[in-house]
């Protein structure tokens, strides 16, 4: 009776387990820069913060300036908050005027924070990241609350 010879197929698949083994080391993996603990910990002196309630309504605060938040549409959003990364903020009691003018933060640089209710389609939050970013805002992040244990 005539067996099915194994040896040229054995062969075969130890060539594929070296050529395998000899590529799987070349792989390098990717280098990626993943902010520090410290870094994230800090807060921002000022930024922009961005409400998404409910109901999908936006508002707009900046942590500079008192008063209550603004609401705003989501046509009018990237506009506003480049608007208020443009101004300067308020000069704090006890400086010099003009002081504020100096301390002036580039274009861009005032952080804009996103905080969105527990309850809203994440749809709404993506089209206010989408939209700023399409208006050239560099500096987006999202607010989380953090678990407690």
């Amino acid at each position: 009776m005539s067996q099915i010879n194994m040896v040229p197929f054995i062969d075969v698949m130890l060539v594929l387990l070296i050529i395998f083994m000899v590529t799987a080391t070349l792989i390098v993996p990717g280098q990626i820069e993943l902010p520090s603990v410290g870094q994230a910990a800090r807060q921002p002196e000022r930024f922009i913060h961005i409400v998404i309630d409910a109901q999908g309504q936006i508002e707009l605060r900046d942590s500079a300036a008192a008063g209550p938040a603004q609401p705003v549409a989501l046509e009018q959003l990237p506009a506003r908050v480049l608007a208020l990364q443009a101004a300067a903020p308020a000069a704090a009691p006890g400086t010099a005027p003009g002081a504020a003018a100096l301390e002036a933060p580039a274009p861009g640089a005032v952080p804009v924070l996103i905080s969105a209710d527990r309850s809203v389609r994440y749809e709404a939050v993506i089209d206010a990241m989408d939209a700023l970013q399409r208006a050239g805002v560099a500096r987006i992040g999202l607010a989380v609350q953090e678990a407690t244990p």
